[in-house]
């Protein structure tokens, strides 16, 4: 045997054995399809995060830190979908198929038509500046649930919040100004509501806890329980109601708060994670500069 294919069988043996690892880790996961693996579409950005599906089951995600929105459709096209976005960060589609954004540049809730027009929903809190909108979940009522927390950035003038304390509001269909519906957390970050409108999930990702609450008829939240030791930066369900909590990979939990296993990602973070495709069966996952894709067996609900 060569030298060459010597030193080449030493450094194909490992690799061959972590995707070995991976696909034993993978099929033990209930929800993943059988014999799926991590696959990597591209690791063109710098930071991608508030990934969205729309009614086609076409995803789009944000590359923060360069200010662009990105689309990956169904037949697994890869495409720039908008460049000058407010900083987006966290996505959400309304009924009418414009993406509602965290547009943190000036802390504000835009909507973005799919020609691309914006509208300011959004810009201040009783005459003062957001902490910066992170992430959102619109409720069957058409109304936004977002999170608030302060994470200082290097495009702010400002150096310090206007707004005491880091809450998470709620913004009813029609209304001007939104209500504050949690302000006992640390830093809330994830967010996302159950299909039937019952039930919110709120990542305490400073005090790494997530909690479930029961929504009231008016949008306010009561019912407050820990639902997991474990804090996020986004967050999904799927149609078995199972939570998926991102961070150092994907774990997911089952809707009684059990833990269900763990998809391992590449990057040191995964921020952020949906489900899309035609049947809604390929979850996307957002992670540092790379985005991934993994089928699975269950859909999305979002």
């Amino acid at each position: 045997m060569s030298k060459h294919l010597r030193t080449g069988l030493v450094l194909i043996f490992p690799v061959f054995a972590a995707l070995q690892g991976q696909c034993q880790q993978l099929d033990s996961i209930p929800v993943v399809a059988p014999g799926a693996t991590v696959q990597q579409v591209s690791s063109q950005f710098r930071f991608t995060e508030g990934p969205a599906v729309n009614k086609r089951g076409d995803i789009y995600f944000t590359d923060q830190p360069n200010d662009k929105i990105w689309k990956y459709d169904t037949e697994g096209k890869l495409s720039l979908f908008m460049d000058k976005t407010g900083r987006s960060n966290g996505l959400y589609f309304d009924a009418k198929g414009n993406i509602i954004s965290c547009a943190d540049n000036k802390n504000e809730l835009w909507a973005i038509s799919p020609d691309k027009k914006v509208k300011v929903l959004l810009g201040k809190y009783q005459g003062k500046l957001l902490n910066g909108p992170n992430d959102l979940w619109i409720d069957p009522k058409g109304g936004i649930y977002f999170t608030d927390p302060y994470y200082q950035r290097d495009y702010w003038e400002r150096k310090q919040p206007e707004i005491e304390g880091q809450k998470v509001y709620y913004l009813a269909k029609g209304a001007k100004e939104p209500v504050v519906v949690e302000d006992q957390l640390e830093q809330p970050n994830g967010i996302v509501g159950t299909p039937d409108g019952k039930y919110l999930y709120v990542a305490d990702i400073h005090a790494d806890k997530t909690y479930k609450y029961k929504i009231n008829a008016d949008g306010s939240l009561t019912d407050k329980q820990l639902f997991v030791s474990k804090g996020s930066d986004g967050m999904t369900l799927d149609n078995e109601g199972n939570l998926y909590l991102t961070g150092k990979g994907v774990t997911i939990f089952d809707a009684a708060g059990n833990k269900i296993g763990n998809i391992p990602v590449s990057p040191k973070w995964t921020a952020n994670v949906c489900f899309g495709g035609k049947d809604r069966q390929t979850l996307f996952i957002t992670a540092s500069e790379s985005v991934y894709t993994l089928r699975m067996k269950v859909k999305g609900v979002e």
